[in-house]
């Protein structure tokens, strides 16, 4: 029969964590309770507390990252980190350990790189003010631009197959990395799924480390980056759009007049509107450069991914 977390697949669980003494010891604990034979790994982001200290004497491995931000910490887990089945988490208890046994089957029986646990919050503290409404926006922005089909973007809880973790350039440096590895996977059109989870306060003492207004432009920054990189035609051919339609719009005047009196009086119009059309027109030029760029750098991600051998399950 099939196991969805055999002792011969290696799976690890990887948490981190930045100022979470208070939370981080029952999360190893559920974490290991939940997957037995998975490798507990913390990657201690420069906290000034005990977080280290309480996930070690809780049974987990401890790594130091020292460049701040949760991008770099992610960075550091697929470099260092061997295992054929990734489960990242936050290290703050609000995910729902029971459900890691559920992306993990999930990802190994329908051969997907990628569940994204979809949070259901089971108390009214679970979401601050504004973060639902910003994750719903910021999700459907990202689905419209890349054509997915993601619920919760910006969930910190998934599971990766070893092909994802090791193909994915992890650019991002703080909080806006759930969109990049979100966009990597569409990108490169891999199989992805999700699973709903129950999402739950902090425990008393522990505090977040979002910020709604600071990290949601961040955020937004991220996917216009990512809109501009990996969607060159699309994103240069609006501004092209919007372009020439402003020089029409200006030059109108200055064609009448010149229609009617064979004569141009509005020179700095006429002089504007010129102008405007020439960069609509260039944009255009540097969307197609680029996106013919894009799709060579693409094909090199492809191939990369299909160099490292795919996540199979195990029979027993």
């Amino acid at each position: 029969m099939y196991s969805t977390a055999p002792p011969a697949l290696k799976i690890a669980v990887v948490l981190p964590c930045y100022n979470e003494e208070v939370a981080i010891g029952s999360v190893v604990s559920s974490f290991r309770a939940a997957l037995p034979h998975a490798r507990i790994c913390v990657f201690d982001n420069n906290s000034s507390d005990r977080t280290a200290e309480v996930a070690a004497n809780a049974g987990a491995e401890v790594f130091y990252v020292g460049l701040q931000g949760k991008g770099n910490v992610v960075r550091r887990i697929f470099a260092d980190i061997e295992a054929d089945v990734y489960v990242m988490a936050d290290g703050d208890a609000t995910y729902d350990a029971a459900a890691a046994p559920q992306l993990v089957a999930k990802l190994l029986d329908e051969g997907l790189d990628m569940v994204v646990g979809c949070r259901l919050d089971q108390c009214k503290g679970a979401y601050r003010q504004g973060h639902r409404f910003g994750n719903w926006l910021l999700t459907r922005t990202v689905m419209r631009i890349f054509n997915g089909r993601f619920t919760d973007m910006l969930s910190g809880y998934r599971a990766f197959s070893r092909r994802y973790a090791k193909s994915f350039p992890a650019l991002a440096v703080g909080f806006e990395t759930e969109t990049e590895l979100t966009v990597h996977a569409l990108e490169l059109r891999m199989p992805y799924g999700e699973v709903s989870t129950g999402y739950g306060e902090r425990p008393e003492g522990s505090t977040s480390k979002l910020s709604t207004y600071r990290d949601g432009f961040r955020i937004l920054k991220t996917i216009i980056k990512l809109y501009m990189s990996e969607r060159p035609f699309s994103f240069f051919g609006l501004i092209g759009t919007i372009s020439v339609l402003l020089s029409l719009l200006c030059a109108t005047p200055v064609i009448l007049e010149y229609l009617a009196t064979s004569k141009v009086t509005h020179l700095p119009l006429a002089v504007l509107s010129t102008g405007i059309m020439l960069s609509g027109l260039l944009s255009f030029v540097c969307g197609f450069v680029l996106d013919t760029v894009t799709r060579g750098r693409h094909e090199y991600k492809r191939l990369i991914y299909l160099s490292i051998p795919a996540t199979r399950k195990i029979v027993q």
